[in-house]
């Protein structure tokens, strides 16, 4: 008994560790700050909604990558831990299984809560799981399409933001399109970072991206450019958002060191990554300060 209780341990632990508890607030969050700012409530569809965004949309997508990418994460030294699970081959089907049937679940209450006002949100939606799917699944592959590799990445996180806004019914301004802009670029300039310190695992295990086809250093200095150019968008938001320009220069920061990196030592961007794991709960604190400013504004 007590060891099939550590098997089942075991196996949930693998089935958390695929779906990136580190990053759930990722997503989780752009919708909730979107869709509460937008309406002004708390209700059913917000909590169902950012749960959803929360562990499904995560398990689905980091599950998908890491049954996908198996061959290469065996190479890959970052694998095993909080940067993903080095899945064996027999939890495969049951990571895979676990995402879509929670996706399904909590997604079609979600899209019931939101009843027919606003169809657009199914679109947005069907968009956002397309991406998730499309990133890492044979046949697709997005992940593996230097440019292309980042904007989908990109796209994970910013249509939950998007898709709180549709579904609250959102009027679209110009400073609002500014917003989702500078959060666009803050998610190409994550996932292009994100893929220097892999730059030669990824060749070894003949997987292109962003990073081995521009080489480590040329993406850190790209990188760094779009955060910049977020934090110049951000400037063009309305009040309180010109704020949040100050939330880009820790990322700058992080990455500044590895300016000149070499493809052959751009593991050591490892460590700027980790930096940038935690600026992400730092940033989350002063985000949502700043929202809780703005609506108190509204008010």
């Amino acid at each position: 008994m007590t060891e099939q209780l550590g098997t089942v341990s075991w196996k949930t632990r693998q089935v958390v560790l695929s779906s990136r508890p580190l990053s759930w607030i990722n997503t989780a969050f752009p919708f909730a700050a979107a869709y509460i700012v937008t309406t002004g409530r708390i209700d059913a569809l917000l909590i169902v909604g950012t749960l959803f965004f929360l562990v499904p949309y995560n398990l689905l997508m980091y599950g998908i990558n890491d049954v996908f990418d198996y061959e290469s994460d065996l190479r890959n030294p970052r694998k095993g831990g909080a940067e993903g699970a080095l899945l064996h081959p027999a939890l495969h089907h049951l990571v895979i299984g676990a995402g879509v049937v929670s996706v399904g679940i909590v997604g079609a209450a979600m899209v019931l809560l939101a009843r027919a006002e606003h169809p657009l949100s199914w679109v947005v939606l069907a968009g956002s799981l397309f991406a998730v799917v499309a990133y890492s699944v044979r046949g697709l592959r997005f992940k593996e399409r230097p440019v292309l590799d980042s904007i989908t990445s990109s796209t994970h996180f910013v249509s939950p933001a998007v898709y709180g806004l549709v579904v609250a019914g959102a009027t679209i301004t110009p400073g609002l399109l500014a917003l989702l802009a500078a959060f666009f670029l803050w998610g190409l300039a994550s996932h292009a970072f994100g893929a220097v310190q892999d730059v030669e695992p990824d060749r070894h295990a003949g997987i292109a991206s962003i990073a081995t086809a521009l080489g480590a250093w040329p993406t850190v200095r790209l990188a760094i450019t779009f955060w910049a150019l977020a934090g110049l968008l951000l400037l063009f938001t309305p009040w309180p958002g010109p704020l949040a320009v100050v939330l880009v220069v820790p990322y700058i920061l992080a990455a500044r060191p590895f300016w000149t990196v070499s493809d052959a030592k751009s593991g050591r961007a490892n460590r700027g990554w980790k930096r940038f794991l935690r600026l992400n709960f730092l940033s989350g604190f002063l985000v949502t300060m700043l929202l809780i400013y703005s609506i108190r504004l509204a008010a």
